[in-house]
């Protein structure tokens, strides 16, 4: 037992993630700080998106915000569009949440369930705005499904395999993402 906690411990300094607890028998866990997740988030960014030939989108980084009683994170995002659709290029803000869950194939926290919340869209003219926010959305469920928030290194996930251990639940707290390291099933 005291080998599990020792190697649950170094797996969070590994991960630095900066706590590690030990809330229920034969579950540990590791906290993911926001920061951490915002500076994962902000290497994949800016990106372009769009409908070839109607719109061209350009995201930024966004800005990752907690929902932990919603177990969801939140992001903003600047984004650009242009194309023949807009008489002009607009610079806009969408908000979305989402949920998270943990891909063991390449040890991923990857977002789930993402939902358009809001989309701000100064000087242009409400039908076009309805039109982009009605496609905007639809393009998020599909096209935004599962992306990646953060990717486990390999030599952290060796230790806590070695240990018996794996992630499990993702849970959102005011702190970051508190994801529980179980006992593997053999």
């Amino acid at each position: 037992m005291q080998r599990r906690a020792v190697g649950a411990a170094a797996l969070a300094l590994l991960l630095g993630a900066g706590a590690c607890t030990t809330g229920r028998p034969g579950v540990r866990s590791v906290t993911l700080s926001l920061e951490r997740l915002q500076a994962t988030v902000a290497e994949r960014f800016p990106q372009r998106f769009g409908a070839p030939g109607l719109l061209d989108l350009t995201l930024q980084a966004p800005r990752l915000g907690l929902r932990p009683e919603e177990n969801r994170l939140a992001a903003q995002l600047v984004l650009d569009a242009r194309g023949p659709l807009l008489a002009r290029p607009v610079t806009g803000q969408a908000d979305v949440d989402f949920g998270l869950r943990y891909e063991k194939s390449d040890h991923t926290l990857r977002a789930t369930d993402l939902r358009l919340r809001g989309l701000s869209l100064p000087d242009v003219p409400p039908a076009t705005a309805q039109a982009l926010r009605q496609w905007l959305a639809q393009w998020v469920r599909e096209s935004l499904h599962e992306v990646v928030v953060h990717r486990l290194r390999e030599e952290d996930l060796m230790l806590a395999e070695n240990l018996g251990l794996q992630p499990g639940a993702i849970t959102v707290t005011p702190e970051g993402l508190r994801v529980e390291l179980v006992p593997a099933l053999l």
